[in-house]
């Protein structure tokens, strides 16, 4: 077996290393991925309409970070 032989066995090697690595990380990111989605949900909602983006500042600002914060985290679990 040449170089080549041996280059072509380590290559086999490496990419079923990273098959497996990659169904790992996969398994270990699923229970963070649904939240990441919903995340992503909002905000796309504020980029479309950005009308209630201004009015969820205000609302920050006239309510404060922990009462709205306390607001939209139950308003959520609703919501799932």
């Amino acid at each position: 077996m040449g170089a080549r032989g041996r280059l072509l066995k380590r290559r086999e090697r490496l990419v079923a290393l990273s098959g497996a690595q990659r169904s790992a990380l996969g398994a270990a990111a699923a229970p963070v991925a649904s939240r990441l989605a919903a995340i992503d949900r909002v905000t796309r909602a504020l980029r479309a309409h950005p009308a209630l983006a201004a009015f969820a500042g205000g609302m920050l600002l006239a309510w404060g970070r922990k009462r709205l914060l306390g607001w939209g985290l139950s308003l959520a679990r609703r919501l799932v």
